[in-house]
């Protein structure tokens, strides 16, 4: 099979829970003396590591304040407590990828051996990454732990600085061992360098904008994410897709059955012929899944086509949708419905379904074809790492260090923009002019560069939105404070009927006791189907009743579970987080 996610490694299977699974044997066995030996041996087992990257809905189903669902998870809503056991605390790939480790050596081919090495070590570097994002200090582990092994078992955490270190190590040998091919279904250099440009623009940040946690070295990750960025952009060929239609060429990218391997670095991918589906297409289209839909605050931040700021604008805050999402940068007319909206191959034009939409602001990215509406039944690629973000990686670290120019910005964020054919970001201007909408969503920017950053935040919010980026982002920025703002959608100046694509005939009616009869049109009950934030008028608000709150002083890690704590005495817990565990 083609797809390497498709690969099911027999006999290899491992059953690894909580602190427990460091020290397990594989259900089946495996005889170093007879297996290990070949290039396919190595190339079997490290196929099974391809798990550990995100389903399809781990891309898609992002939910966190830029996409907001009619459910609020209790890392949004403040609500999270320590749990007993799991919470993330698992550590059975990391088991898989050590085991392979210390065995791989019993393949004489050297060259096989290295490429499939670095496979490992690159999602050794995935795993470890993942890990200190929710915990930060980690015990580190490269070698299979015995359940004789008192020691490594009773290890306290590694500090993250050491485990960062070692992730960049593991990423560094990935990079000069993996082959240069561009494939978007395998490991190559090129992904290692793309993770690599994620690790380390995200933990420099973090860094730099958590000074509580005292982490020296932020300024060096930042250098090493432009010098993995700039080594991408300038050696590995990936453009950003185009083919001169800027009214569809973002949507289309990711609608793609097929990836579009220009700017896909590596993908998820699914086939119909072979029955591997994901659910995207219902996922939009149907109440079952939270009604997703784009926040206010997003749809505010899309700039005018001419690059001109929205926000800026008379009356943006009461603008009626057929109004405020006028001449704006396409992307927007790319992720949500907008007037004109018709399906892919088809010509019938669309309106929003409040249905489907708890803002009404109802998403399009990703969405194929309707042969893909069913349940479970689409199949276009997901992207894990494409070159646009490595644009974003670069321009944003440079900004970061003080050292971005104009020709930096030419080379990384005018290229998202000109395939939308949106005016260039200038380098200057920004700086001069900071945008005062963004200088309150994210208050803690400063500096020279602060209206530069802040455009780059922007572009990152518009052209990554629903790839799952967006916790990563508040958590480094340190941005978590707008959690707790109400979440809102449309705004409407009163109950009754509304023209949702210009054709003036109603297309939604909002009524408060009696329905009305205007023909087959979308009816929302006032208090019921749908609230408004002045009562009869205002922006849509969802789940009002819902007091959501942020804690800075803890809930930027998750808390480690009683379980560990109480099997390992040495493992302390995170900041603020109480578990009743001495």
């Amino acid at each position: 099979m083609k797809k390497i996610y498709l690969f099911y490694l027999i006999g290899l299977s491992f059953i690894l829970h909580s602190c427990s699974d460091l020290d397990q044997l594989p259900m089946d066995s495996i005889d170093p003396s007879i297996y290990f030996k070949t290039e396919n041996d190595l190339k079997l087992y490290t196929n099974s590591f391809y798990n550990m990257l995100p389903s399809a809905e781990g891309v898609y189903n992002e939910s966190v304040d830029n996409i907001i669902k009619s459910s609020i998870s209790s890392e949004v809503q403040g609500t999270r407590s320590v749990p007993t056991s799991g919470g993330g605390w698992s550590w059975g790939n990391l088991r898989n990828i050590n085991f392979y480790l210390e065995r791989s050596i019993n393949c004489p081919d050297e060259k096989a051996r290295n490429r499939y090495d670095a496979v490992a070590r690159f999602f050794r570097a995935y795993f470890y990454f993942d890990m200190v994002k929710q915990f930060g200090d980690v015990p580190w582990y490269d070698k299979v732990i015995l359940e004789t092994d008192t020691e490594a078992l009773t290890k306290s955490r590694d500090s993250r600085t050491i485990v960062v270190d070692k992730i960049i190590a593991d990423l560094d040998f990935a990079i000069a061992n993996l082959s240069e091919k561009k494939m978007t279904n395998e490991i190559s250099k090129w992904t290692a360098l793309a993770l690599k440009s994620r690790i380390c623009l995200f933990e420099g940040t973090f860094r730099k904008y958590h000074p509580e946690f005292k982490l020296a070295g932020a300024e060096t990750l930042l250098d090493q994410s432009i010098a993995a960025s700039a080594l991408l952009i300038e050696k590995s060929g990936y453009s950003i897709y185009s083919t001169d239609k800027p009214e569809s060429d973002y949507l289309n990218l990711f609608a793609a059955i097929e990836p579009i391997e220009t700017e896909i670095i590596l993908s998820r991918n699914f086939s119909d012929g072979l029955q591997v589906y994901h659910n995207v297409n219902y996922y939009t289209m149907t109440a079952s899944y939270g009604k997703p839909g784009l926040e206010k605050r997003l749809v505010n931040t899309y700039l005018m086509k001419d690059g001109s700021r929205f926000t800026d604008k008379a009356g943006y805050a009461t603008m009626i949708y057929t109004e405020e999402v006028k001449d704006r940068d396409l992307r927007l007319s790319q992720t949500i419905r907008t007037p004109g909206y018709t399906r892919i191959g088809e010509t019938e034009t669309l309106v929003p379904e409040f249905g489907s939409t708890v803002t009404g602001y109802q998403l399009i990215k990703f969405v194929a074809g309707r042969q893909y509406d069913t349940y479970n039944k689409a199949c276009n690629a997901m992207p894990i790492f494409r070159y646009a973000e490595i644009l974003l990686n670069y321009a944003e670290a440079k900004a970061e260090r003080g050292t971005l120019t104009q020709q930096d910005i030419d080379k990384s964020i005018k290229l998202l923009r000109d395939r939308v054919r949106m005016p260039n970001l200038i380098l200057t201007e920004a700086n001069t002019n900071p945008d005062p909408y963004l200088v309150k969503l994210y208050p803690a920017v400063s500096g020279s560069n602060k209206g530069v950053l802040l455009e780059i935040r922007r572009e990152r919010s518009i052209e990554l939105v629903m790839e799952n980026f967006r916790w990563d982002d508040i958590i480094r920025w340190k941005a978590a404070s707008i959690l707790a703002e109400q979440f809102k959608g449309m705004y409407f100046p009163s109950v009754g009927a509304f023209d949702l694509d210009g054709d003036s005939k109603p297309d939604v009616c909002i009524y408060e006791k009696t329905k009305p009869n205007l023909g087959n049109i979308q009816y929302l009950k006032l208090n019921s189907d749908i609230k408004l934030e002045n009562g009869t008028s205002g922006n849509i608000v969802v789940n009002p009743q819902i007091k959501k709150k942020w804690d800075e002083n803890k809930d930027y890690l998750y808390p480690i579970p009683i379980q560990e704590r109480l099997l390992n005495k040495n493992l302390t817990q995170n900041p603020g987080w109480e578990d009743g565990v001495n």
